[in-house]
């Protein structure tokens, strides 16, 4: 069996002026994340990671921030086209595991909704799809609320 693993992290700066889209669902906020597209630094990450362990590039090289047809796109459309690369080349995800650092709201309870979300997309169990949420304790631009980070890792099979 032929399979890859796949890595990407994705940042986001916070600002009220934004609304907040993790995992592909729209969490309530006070601030929101700033982007180009909805700015989902969840499913970016997943992107890149997807997209690295195909050896694909990244998210950037495929839907550039300077593309006016990407503003404010939703990033479910990302990673669904992304999706369809990795068919293209014979790819079949095995599993995810992620990672959201984000001081608050709190993540938690927006989990299963979150994997259901991508595991559908990605045409996978949502067993295969683990979603972790942690803070950063107050430090730095994470902990003081200014950006959002996520880390996502992939494992791919080729057919």
């Amino acid at each position: 069996m032929n399979i890859r693993i796949g890595f990407g992290v994705d940042v986001h700066r916070l600002a009220d002026t934004h609304e907040l889209f993790i995992g592909g669902k729209k969490i309530e906020s006070d601030l929101g994340a700033v982007g180009h597209s909805d700015a989902d630094v969840l499913l970016h990450a997943i992107c890149d990671a997807l997209l690295g362990a195909a050896n694909l590039r990244d998210i950037g090289f495929h839907f550039s921030d300077t593309d006016p047809v990407y503003k404010g796109i939703d990033s479910k459309i990302l990673l669904a086209d992304v999706f369809k690369l990795l068919q293209a080349k014979k790819y079949a995800v095995i599993n995810l595991d992620c990672t959201v650092i984000l001081e608050k709201p709190k993540l938690n309870p927006h989990i299963p909704e979150m994997q259901t979300i991508i595991a559908g997309i990605l045409s996978i169990d949502e067993d295969c799809v683990s979603i972790k949420a942690t803070t950063h304790e107050k430090v730095d631009s994470f902990g003081e609320r200014k950006a959002v980070k996520a880390y996502a890792v992939c494992l791919l099979s080729k057919n």
